[in-house]
């Protein structure tokens, strides 16, 4: 090796004639950097505002593509959906069970059996593959057929408040079939579209309208023959869904919205209780005959809660005054006693589900998945709209509970398989799949004790 004295000689060597000199290296002047203003990389300065918001994005992106995220979102949200739902249908409905003569848990006890119905649905749902719920596409729908038309036999369907949609099954216990009519049609249409996509035939007009336009015009008939227009909303919903998921012209949805709308107006204009609820938009009055009563005082309810509400139980509007404060206005209750930062946890929930099921529904390539995931999350949104939009006074009251919120016991079996159907989407994905079993793994063997070395 040289030594340094050697490499200093080499560099004092004199040039060769005729050799340029080499430039010299002038040292720029370094200009000492702010105080908290980290440098950004290639593009300069970058604030520390800005830097967070960055990251905070990347760990948002992050979180939004891990395998579970969409389950998580589905199953959180319509557990505590569900949970706070139950709370509020015991605060709401005490008073009228006490009117009625019955005990101050009466809804409760039957919401909680219902819910325990339809988490005993859901959990096994949620674990059947896709398959299976397939096979159950036609069982589904001529069982919903038949006990739509066993309503309208005199003896069994049940009348409340002008509309027979009820079956009686003896006693207190009613079952609303068109509930479980929409379940069937969201597995049924999703079937019969997969299936049809994979022999390449929805490109021609018959195979994409048929059989699954008469289908629904089935279903639809027997709710409107009840009266039970909400739902058949709900359906058309869902049947639109179905189409704009397949991927069907434009022109098709131009004509059946114009042919829809022209035979709504001929169903609202012949029956006078919906020309009154059509009259009640807006409403700040109860008007002539107090015929916008309910919508006045669910804006009452809702503008009385402030921010944080009035506490549990503080309604007033419950005590009489709003009617189907349970069911269909549930919400205002709930404005009213958990205020505006209540509804809005509300709302965050609904979001939550819709924005988990939407992403169930695009990480697939299933048609079937795709298709079932989509018209589901379409279902519950349309319908939160139709109650919540009831409420606020901004759409015609419908009847139309709000999803896994409202007391009732058919919606609220019927949703919760939608959940678990919605769930069996998740874990259809291999990644999914691999997740939660790993994730089982770990919470078996931190929760099982280990087991000491046996000598032997």
């Amino acid at each position: 090796m040289r030594n340094s004295q050697s490499v200093r000689a080499e560099k004092r060597a004199p040039r060769p004639p005729g050799a340029k000199a080499a430039p010299e290296r002038r040292q720029t002047p370094r200009v000492p950097e702010p105080a908290g203003r980290p440098r950004g990389g290639r593009t300069g300065w970058v604030s520390a505002p800005s830097a967070l918001a960055h990251r905070a994005r990347t760990r948002l992106r992050r979180a939004w593509d891990r395998p579970l995220t969409g389950y998580y979102l589905v199953a959180g949200s319509a557990a505590l959906i569900a949970g706070l739902g139950l709370v509020m249908v015991f605060s709401s409905s005490q008073i009228q069970a006490l009117r009625s003569g019955l005990p101050a848990t009466y809804f409760l006890r039957r919401q909680i059996m219902f819910a325990v119905i339809g988490a005993a649905l859901a959990l096994p749902a949620a674990r059947m593959p896709m398959k299976a719920h397939r096979w159950l596409a036609y069982p589904l729908l001529a069982g919903s057929v038949l006990l739509m038309a066993l309503v309208q036999v005199p003896g069994l369907g049940r009348t409340v408040n002008g509309n027979t949609n009820w079956l009686d099954l003896g006693g207190p216990f009613v079952l609303q079939p068109s509930e479980f009519a929409k379940v069937a049609f969201v597995v049924w249409g999703a079937d019969l579209l997969a299936r049809k996509q994979q022999h390449k035939l929805l490109g021609q007009w018959k195979h994409l309208l048929v059989p699954l336009v008469p289908g629904a015009l089935l279903l639809l008939g027997l709710m409107m023959l009840g009266g039970d227009m909400g739902t058949a909303v709900i359906l058309c919903a869902v049947l639109f869904g179905l189409l704009w998921l397949t991927g069907a012209p434009l022109r098709l949805f131009v004509a059946a919205l114009t042919g829809t709308a022209l035979l709504a107006t001929v169903l609202i204009m012949t029956a006078p209780h919906r020309v009154s609820r059509f009259a009640c938009l807006g409403a700040t009055d109860p008007g002539p005959n107090d015929q916008c009563w309910q919508v006045v005082h669910g804006l009452y309810a809702l503008s009385t809660g402030g921010l944080f509400g009035n506490g549990i139980g503080a309604s007033v509007e419950k005590w009489g005054q709003l009617p189907e404060p349970h069911t269909d206005f549930i919400f205002a209750v709930t404005g009213e006693e958990l205020g505006l930062f209540g509804t809005l946890s509300v709302l965050a929930l609904f979001a939550a589900l819709f924005a988990g099921g939407l992403r169930i529904a695009t990480r697939r390539s299933d048609p079937f998945v795709r298709l079932a995931a989509g018209s589901v999350v379409t279902w519950l949104a349309v319908q939160a709209f139709i109650n919540l939009g009831g409420v606020l006074g901004l759409v015609p009251i419908a009847g139309v509970p709000l999803p896994l919120f409202s007391y009732g016991g058919s919606s609220l079996i019927a949703t919760l398989y939608a959940v678990g159907l919605l769930l069996a989407a998740a874990r259809s994905e291999p990644a999914v799949r691999k997740a939660l079993e790993g994730r089982g793994r770990r919470v078996r063997s931190a929760l099982l004790p280990r087991r000491a070395g046996r000598r032997r």
